[in-house]
């Protein structure tokens, strides 16, 4: 007889792991026990014949739980212990910094979603029916071990009918730790927006409601969502009104995956990301003529996606007319998503006329993921319920927090060699959002077993929230403050996920601080364990009034343009070519003349290198769209509208040394209005913005000697630009690399914060690298 002491790390919490090795320790007549260590794993004594063990260790590995992944196996033999039979032992606390990963919220499994219409089942129409391969996970986890009393179901003892289950190892529900029923469990209440509660069955009168025109708030698994009907153009109109989101596009929920496929084409890739457990929002590109109503994503040519992932929505279809649903995040703009039923009584009052409730607590909030295909590839927009808290590795193990960026906040713990991304935070320029960080930070320190931080990593962006809360947390921690350069940041980002040593960067987005203090967001970079340069850029343009530039990008335009023209010039070109610009300034014309004069005396100025604004300039003088009411507005319609272009026009962008000549664009695309359709001309531009791009990164590749070419920012997401820089890049013989599971936008940007982090840990670049 041997014996043996296995350590197994990975996400093995959670997931029907004990269970599962249980059963096949059963299998091959072994004896010991399987533990939860908590942060550390799980723990395996086996004992028995040799051959009975291997065959227990290869199924281990083969037969694991769907939902579990196996990093490490830590195997010592030891002493025969002479156990009687095989069981399951009492978790332990843990504690010592392991690497046990808790998985993310888990969309309604098959044979759950079966009982659940089955009218002879205990769970018959029972919203909560879970089991351990399904059900939430990370928003309802207060502490580790993952055990029902470290989460918000300990409200909630079992029945005996849910015990029985519980404790007995061959049933699905073993320790499935949300399992509950209608007897034991959380329940619904429907109540009117004053608090008045609605008698009858929840759920049913929720969906009538909603068929009848009315908008109810829903709370789900990460938080509450506001619901209508998506096919009634008018209740959709009221939701906006109600939000005061004018124009950003709502996301929706239809039923099935074949009601999915009626409105919007749906590619291979993106079924099978639909369908997956993380059911996240796939932005989908719309069929023509679109059979929905035009203002649930006005003037854009995708729609936002998802299927039910909770028994709470099949329900609500099942007893529902519609098909689809607005199921978009119940907060005003930038401020997070209401999750307490105090809270949405008090904030919802004005925007839902229903409310339905349930009373378990939601102790983490997490907000819908967010994912599209570009060039065939997954991009993840925003990363949050589905994902968090899974890791990424990086080749450096230290203790590190990275904030993350202002807009489109996540942060990220670095541990042993992995950085661990929060869920989405979002605006942080809001005192509540930059609390709700706070709260969140704490939560990853505790779960995480994070006692220390080694270092703490922030934006160079000295007016940043994020920034002065590092510093703040640095100071209280006695920590270590690095700061480091935005697309610095999004290009490591790339080496993190993808494993590279050195690469030539192209970071393209709106906004990040330069260390010269201007603008930037169109860069050439290389980035390397020995080395960070800035190879090219687009040429600076004014950009009068600064951040105002970015809600009106008119004023983008005019300061691109004052490169080129003179200031009457300029004035004539705009009253010719889009006069209701200038009617879409807060002061019209009487601010019109402002920005002009701005620009003749240098005031109020200033000056960037950002490939957003020149996308969002491009926006304005093809009339596609003259203001941003949500982040990425004009350049995601100017892309839209590029996709009904047909010829390229072959405009060729000018390279001086270092310098995009940007603004020579806007020569040939002026010249090329009164000659050509203008969805040719924003077709044409990209197509010249990307060629640019991709042909000085394969120079200065081919001169340092690397193979590799990496991509992000949020122009990442751009279908044209990365298509064809792509195929510029390959056809050169080189590689090139985006992310697939790091968001390309700001949500990432602390994956490459902790990276660079770690490069200076280690000594490979300074901290005059990363900022000067």
């Amino acid at each position: 007889m041997r014996a043996y002491h296995l350590h197994v790390q990975g996400i093995v919490q959670a997931v029907g792991f004990r269970p599962f090795v249980y059963r096949i320790a059963h299998e091959h007549n072994l004896k010991g026990y399987v533990k939860n260590l908590g942060d550390a794993g799980v723990e395996i004594v086996i004992e028995g014949r040799e051959e009975d063990i291997e065959a227990f260790l290869r199924d281990l590995h083969r037969k694991k739980p769907p939902l579990a992944r196996i990093d490490r196996v830590e195997k010592k033999e030891i002493p025969p212990q002479g156990f009687p039979e095989f069981y399951i032992e009492k978790s332990s606390k843990g504690g010592k910094g392991g690497d046990s990963i808790i998985p993310p919220d888990i969309a309604i499994c098959e044979d759950c979603l079966r009982e659940l219409f089955d009218p002879t089942n205990k769970r018959y129409m029972y919203p909560f029916i879970v089991c351990t391969n399904c059900g939430p996970r990370f928003t309802i986890i207060e502490d580790l071990p993952y055990d029902r009393e470290n989460t918000t179901m300990r409200e909630f003892p079992m029945c005996n009918f849910c015990r029985s289950e519980y404790e007995d190892p061959l049933n699905r529900r073993y320790h499935a730790e949300p399992i509950a029923c209608p007897v034991c469990g959380p329940s619904y209440r429907l109540y009117t927006s004053d608090g008045k509660e609605i008698t009858g069955d929840p759920l049913r009168k929720a969906a009538e409601l909603i068929d009848r025109g009315y908008i109810v708030a829903v709370k789900g698994i990460g938080g509450i969502h506001l619901a209508c009907d998506a096919t009634n153009e008018d209740v959709v109109a009221e939701l906006r009104k109600r939000t005061f989101r004018p124009q950003k596009p709502f996301a929706i929920m239809a039923n099935s995956l074949e009601t999915v496929k009626s409105f919007a084409y749906v590619s291979r890739e993106e079924e099978e990301e639909l369908t997956s457990y993380r059911r996240p929002i796939i932005t989908l590109r719309k069929k023509e003529p679109f059979p929905l109503p035009e203002n649930l994503a006005p003037g854009l040519h995708t729609i936002g996606v998802m299927l039910p992932y909770a028994g709470t929505h099949y329900i609500l279809f099942h007893w529902s007319r519609s098909k689809i649903y607005v199921m978009t995040s119940a907060n005003y703009p930038g401020m997070p998503m209401v999750k307490d039923n105090e809270r949405a009584f008090e904030e919802l009052k004005e925007v839902a006329d229903y409310l339905l409730l349930h009373n378990r607590k939601i102790f983490n909030r997490a907000d819908d993921s967010v994912v599209r295909f570009v060039d065939g590839r997954r991009a993840v927009i925003r990363r949050s319920r589905g994902f968090v808290p899974l890791p990424i590795e990086i080749p450096f193990d230290y203790s590190g927090l990275a904030v993350g960026a202002e807009l489109m906040n996540a942060f990220g713990v670095a541990k042993n060699g992995k950085v661990y991304p929060s869920q989405y935070i979002g605006n942080t320029g809001k005192l509540e959002v930059l609390e709700f960080m706070r709260g969140a930070i704490a939560h990853f320190k505790r779960i995480l077993r994070v006692r220390d931080f080694d270092l703490i990593i922030a934006d160079l962006h000295p007016g940043y929230n994020t920034t002065k809360l590092a510093m703040e947390l640095a100071n209280e921690m006695d920590a270590e403050l690095l700061q480091v350069q935005h697309h610095y940041a999004h290009i490591a980002s790339v080496l993190a996920e993808e494993n590279l040593e050195s690469a030539v960067g192209i970071a393209l987005d709106g906004v990040g601080y330069g260390t010269d203090g201007n603008v930037w967001g169109g860069e050439v970079l290389y980035l390397s364990y020995e080395d960070v340069e800035r190879l090219a850029h687009i040429d600076y343009y004014p950009l009068p009034g600064g951040d105002l530039a970015s809600y009106y990008p008119l004023r983008a335009l005019m300061g691109i343009l004052s490169r080129i023209y003179s200031i009457e010039e300029l004035e004539g070109i705009i009253e010719s070519c889009c006069p209701k610009a200038v009617e879409s300034l807060k002061y019209g014309k009487v601010e019109f003349n402002v920005v002009l004069n701005q620009l003749a005396k240098g005031i109020n100025t200033a000056y960037a290198s950002s490939t957003g604004r020149v996308l969002d300039s491009l926006a304005v003088l093809l009339n596609v769209s003259h203001r941003r009411h949500y982040e990425g507005e004009p350049a995601m319609k100017l892309e839209g509208f590029a996709t009904k272009g047909r010829n390229d026009l072959k405009f060729e962008i000018p390279v001086d040394g270092e310098l995009i000549r940007g603004e020579e664009l806007f020569v040939q695309a002026l010249d090329a209005i009164e000659k050509a359709p203008p969805a040719d001309i924003a077709y044409s531009a990209h197509l010249a913005l990307a060629r640019a791009f991709a042909d000085i990164a394969i120079e200065n590749a081919k001169e340092f000697g690397v193979k590799d070419v990496a991509v992000s920012g949020g122009v990442a997401y751009n279908e044209l630009i990365v298509k064809t820089m792509r195929k510029a890049v390959e056809a050169s013989g080189l590689r090139f690399h985006v992310t697939t599971e790091v968001p390309r936008g700001d949500n990432g940007i602390n994956v490459g914060q902790a990276f660079l982090g770690g490069l200076y840990l280690e000594g490979y670049l300074s901290r005059e690298d990363l900022t000067l």
